[in-house]
């Protein structure tokens, strides 16, 4: 399952080609060995650079806040939107937005989507069982989280925590167990920021 599962997010990957997402260039199997060849991009991860502004106790400018959340949904609008050669709809979804897969580099600034590790799009070899949650719990979306199908909504469902995250510097689903934020998730409960 595995080994499924990484090659679908090479296949995957490999077809968006967007100044937005991390691009993949090769994918596949040396001896007994799997690889992904991607692009590399001298910078860090949003989960990072938010977690120094709590530590120094400066927000991010909120200009700063919004364009990164811009520049996600660029990526998502191509990924949501990403056709096959006979123009029918690959109905790619991310599944795991969060801070961690969202990484801005150091010199221009560029923010990146990275990580379809466990995407779905049409046509997969890879299908997740019914009733198994992929992704980070305090990121899903209600329906994500109760194990109900979902659409293009819960990605942008999960790209509004992050903005929420960014605006408020502080957790918008995180209880003290998965079981307590997936709760929180199921019924939520957003306080004004």
């Amino acid at each position: 399952d595995f080994v499924d599962m990484f090659m679908d997010e090479a296949r995957i990957s490999s077809t968006l080609n967007h100044s937005n997402i991390i691009h993949i260039f090769d994918f596949g199997q040396l001896d007994q060995n799997y690889f992904i060849a991607m692009e590399y991009l001298h910078g860090r991860d949003l989960k990072t650079l938010m977690k120094k502004c709590q530590r120094v106790g400066r927000p991010l400018p909120l200009d700063f806040a919004v364009f990164v959340l811009h520049e996600m949904c660029k990526a998502l609008d191509h990924a949501h939107h990403k056709k096959d050669g006979q123009n029918k709809d690959l109905n790619i979804l991310h599944r795991d937005i969060s801070p961690s897969n969202v990484l801005i580099s150091y010199e221009e600034g560029q923010v990146k989507l990275a990580d379809f590790g466990i995407a779905k799009a049409e046509g997969a070899t890879y299908q997740t069982q019914a009733g198994v949650l992929k992704g980070k719990f305090e990121y899903m979306s209600p329906e994500q989280a109760s194990g109900k199908p979902i659409d293009r909504r819960s990605d942008l469902f999960s790209t509004g925590i992050v903005l929420y995250e960014l605006l408020t510097r502080r957790r918008l689903f995180k209880a003290k167990s998965d079981i307590e934020t997936l709760e929180m998730i199921r019924d939520p409960k957003v306080p004004p920021p």
